[in-house]
């Protein structure tokens, strides 16, 4: 077998991952309907959303976030594992309890944009983000509303969670 780095590993993995993603949402929607995909998807994404964060809290061995430096900590251990450079997804915590995301390009735009769907894709994106505050129970303000592609509607995708603990 051929080695490969640790980082083309996780790369591949989730390229591999996120085009299963997309051929899903593809084949749903060719069967069912955009509207009918958008609503599987999301419910799709806030079921894996409550396993996918608590498998990383146990894999970090975060069990209490009672914090900004836990929520800190969560957040920098799944984003560091569940995204890579490719889907260009990019946060910072600008204040305390503040989470903020851009994307200069995001791949889900550029898939629906080849389906020919955008005008009517709902954003999965960020919506995976909130499910997994939404699963800890965590209380947040999401500015602006994303329920569509805003990168679609204003040119940039970028806004902020404004949690508390």
């Amino acid at each position: 077998m051929i080695a490969i780095e640790k980082s083309e590993l996780k790369e591949l993995l989730l390229k591999c991952w996120m085009t299963h993603d997309g051929m899903w949402f593809y084949h749903c929607m060719q069967e069912f309907g955009i509207e009918k995909a958008n609503a599987t998807n999301k419910a799709a994404i806030r079921s894996l959303a409550a396993i996918e964060i608590g498998r990383v809290r146990k894999a970090f061995g975060l069990k209490k976030i009672e914090t900004s430096q836990d929520m800190r900590a969560l957040f920098d251990s799944a984003f560091g594992v569940l995204t890579d450079h490719f889907m260009g997804f990019r946060y910072s915590f600008p204040s305390e309890h503040v989470l903020h995301w851009e994307m200069k390009k995001c791949f889900a735009h550029e898939g629906m944009k080849r389906l020919g769907v955008i005008e009517r894709y709902e954003c999965g994106v960020v919506y995976r983000v909130a499910s997994w505050f939404d699963s800890l129970g965590i209380k947040y303000n999401l500015t602006p509303r994303v329920d569509h592609c805003i990168m679609h509607s204003s040119g940039s995708c970028r806004g902020d969670f404004t949690f508390s603990l």
